[in-house]
């Protein structure tokens, strides 16, 4: 009577601890659920199962509820999570044809019936066939219904694609031990046509320790993949199956004592730790970060590579050529790299033909701050130097292990920075990679570095060659222009055909009206012609004189000669005593084309102003309009390449690019900041000339 008293405590303990779990668990799916289907099935099949336990947990202190009503809970529970598991499999690959529509409906109508027999369970007793119904059909369908759960979770982690297993391995490791314990227990009752109150006690603690898992799979976002590896051979399964033997055999042990030792709680004791006992050997065989430093142990000692390389191989190959995604090559660059270490994304920065590492794009991280490098910086020096991976944490710990190694700020302040990768072409930097921490923790070693380092040559190789193949196509297109322009040539010869014709015999016929009637026209005709290949061209061909330049003379000049133009462009300030060396000429086309630009974004009624002010050692023209403006990507990755112009076809696409060139070779450069719809500010910065060497420059020419 005692041991009886003592188990019933137990039971009202254990189904207490599973309803108090499986409520906690109700409530956190409640705050965090995103408001898909399968989710309110999971917060219905985590509620009952609440209630469920609740019910067995009173009915084992008081024992004064209905036994329709319990098992009716009982059934209501496996429905919930039967539907779940359907729900779920419905989204897999197995959801096709004919037999999963009849497997699914056949499992539920066993479900419903069990219930309606539950239900009507008076009436049988009523009937005199309570007996038969309590030891044979019941536990049959309860068999039933395990073996069709157990089956259901089979094939949802069959049936999921490997990368996205790691979501839901945790959900089905719970639920296949869920129903594993139902078959144990309900196939114990068929055989002895009895349940063993042990079994049934122990039952809520089993599934309150089970609840962990399920939240561990909520938890888990659906869309993110790990890479989970596989097994290498006969050595890492033989010293996997020899490890689960001995600590099943220690475990067993230890549950023979707590059996032996117990008192009437023993039974039920040793059943709750060997099944917890169990499912920590299954969480730890399931735990990709044990299994990943099992193989880095034995791989050191037993196989050359960690990595299966030819799968490695193919996957960096197909993700690189493959462009029917449409994800440009950037991304596809740092996908590749991070995919190594299961990082979940990252920056790249490509070297430009300034020498300029410049920020290109991101890849699964927000947005932040970016800047670009200059070719002489001392990162840019060490990777040439060393080719080495920086580890940023590594790097903090131990700076002495990067001797000469300065890091910038704004790539350490980078959210989770992590590794820092040279992509080294020929034994040149062509580009960087910064990725972020990994999902799990992950530490480096000889392995992982040599191959990122084996991407990394790889990847480079792809972006030299898509640049190539970029300046390849700009190369064509000069080549199209110089044809283009041998055209422009061939009619200007017409041209001064025609009017030295007209030169040579105005002398004679200057008094024959006819003629000066036709000089008129062909004249017309001539400045016609001219000014449509002036148009064509985009100006006149200025001098190569180099000069020392008063840009507080120049500019006002400029700016005056687009005075007929709408809107107006204002001479808003100017510096005086601002002096630059190159080609008068030259300086003038470009900042006269920056105003023109200017002028053809902007409403007549905006406004275009003009300024000149010197910064540090650079007379620098502020060129300000509120016209239509530009966006980021256009300003980055269009604005000045060749031959890309917004204009249609009465633009060639080469003035920003030929005005931004002229500009650099004379050791400045123009800096764009615009906003689409308020517009645009450009920059173009000229390096000063010392006002005595101006002065004494300005002399000799004089003298000359």
């Amino acid at each position: 009577m005692a041991q009886g008293r003592g188990l019933i405590n137990v039971g009202s303990l254990s189904y207490g601890a599973g309803s108090v779990a499986f409520f906690a668990l109700t409530a956190l799916l409640l705050t965090v659920w995103r408001g898909r289907l399968q989710g309110w099935v999971l917060v219905f099949a985590t509620f009952f199962s609440a209630l469920w336990a609740a019910g067995l947990a009173y009915q084992a202190s008081f024992d004064t509820l209905p036994r329709e009503l319990i098992w009716s809970l009982e059934m209501a529970r496996d429905i919930c999570w039967i539907l779940f598991l359907f729900k779920i499999l419905s989204y897999t690959r197995a959801a096709t044809g004919q037999l999963f529509g009849l497997a699914r409906a056949g499992v539920l109508l066993l479900c419903v019936g069990l219930l309606g027999l539950q239900i009507g369970y008076p009436l049988l007793v009523a009937s005199g066939l309570a007996g038969l119904v309590d030891v044979t059909i019941f536990s049959v369908g309860h068999v039933l219904i395990a073996v069709a759960g157990i089956v259901l979770v089979e094939q949802i982690y069959r049936n999921t694609l490997p990368e996205q297993r790691w979501a839901i391995k945790f959900l089905c490791l719970g639920l296949f031990g869920m129903f594993a314990y139902d078959l144990y227990m309900y196939s114990e009752a068929l055989m002895f046509r009895v349940l063993d109150q042990s079994s049934w006690f122990a039952r809520g603690a089993i599934n309150a320790l089970l609840v962990p898992l399920l939240a561990v799979s909520v938890a888990r976002d659906p869309v993110v993949s790990a890479n989970i590896f596989v097994s290498r051979g006969v050595i890492f399964h033989t010293t996997g199956l020899v490890a689960a033997g001995l600590y099943l055999l220690a475990m067993a042990a230890v549950g023979y004592y707590i059996s032996y030792y117990g008192g009437s709680w023993g039974p039920v004791l040793q059943l709750i730790f060997l099944f917890g006992s169990l499912l920590v050997l299954v969480i730890v065989g399931f735990s990709g970060t044990l299994r990943a430093r099992v193989k880095v142990f034995l791989n050191k000692h037993f196989f050359q590579h960690r990595y299966d390389y030819r799968e490695e191989w193919l996957r960096l190959i197909s993700t690189l050529s493959s462009s029917e995604s449409g994800t440009p090559l950037y991304e596809r660059v740092i996908r590749v790299i991070a995919e190594i270490v299961e990082s979940p994304g990252g920056a790249l920065w490509m070297r430009r033909e300034s020498g300029v590492f410049a920020a290109t794009t991101r890849w699964g991280i927000p947005a932040f701050e970016e800047h670009d490098l200059q070719s002489n910086a001392a990162l840019i020096d060490y990777f040439e130097k060393k080719q080495w991976i920086i580890d940023l944490d590594e790097f903090r710990r131990e700076p002495q292990m990067y001797a000469e190694l300065a890091i910038p700020d704004w790539i350490a302040g980078i959210p989770r920075a992590w590794l820092v990768l040279p992509l080294m072409h020929h034994d040149e930097l062509l580009a960087f990679v910064v990725l972020v921490e990994p999902r799990a923790p992950l530490a480096l070693n000889w392995e992982n570095i040599d191959l990122l380092k084996t991407v990394g040559r790889q990847a480079a190789s792809y972006l030299a060659q898509n640049d190539a193949a970029e300046a390849l196509a700009d190369a064509r297109q000069f080549e199209a222009f110089n044809r283009f322009s041998a055209f422009v040539i061939h009619d200007l010869k017409t041209l001064i055909t025609q009017l030295s014709l007209v030169v040579r015999n105005a002398a004679r016929h200057k008094d024959n009206p006819e003629f000066m009637d036709s000089v008129v026209d062909t004249v017309r005709h001539s400045v016609d012609k001219m000014n449509n290949l002036m148009q064509q061209l985009k100006g006149a061909m200025p001098s190569a004189d180099v000069a020392t330049v008063d840009m507080a003379k120049l500019l006002p000049d400029v700016v005056s000669g687009k005075a007929s133009h709408r809107p107006k462009p204002e001479l808003t300030s100017i510096t005086q005593g601002l002096f630059v060396r190159g080609d008068r000429d030259k300086i003038a086309t470009v900042i006269g084309h920056v105003i023109q630009n200017a002028v053809d974004a902007t409403r007549k009624d905006g406004f275009v102003r003009v300024g000149l002010l010197g910064r540090d050692d650079w007379a620098v023209v502020e060129v300000t309009d509120n016209g239509i403006g530009m966006d980021t990507a256009f300003v980055k990755n269009r604005l000045f390449r060749p031959f890309d112009s917004t204009k249609g076809l009465t633009g060639m696409g080469i003035g920003a690019y030929e005005s931004r060139e002229l500009v650099r070779a004379l050791g400045g450069d123009i800096k764009v900041s615009s906003e689409s719809g308020k517009g645009s500010q450009f920059r173009i910065q000229f390096p000063l000339v010392k006002v005595e060497l101006a002065a004494e420059t300005k002399k000799q020419e004089v003298a000359g």
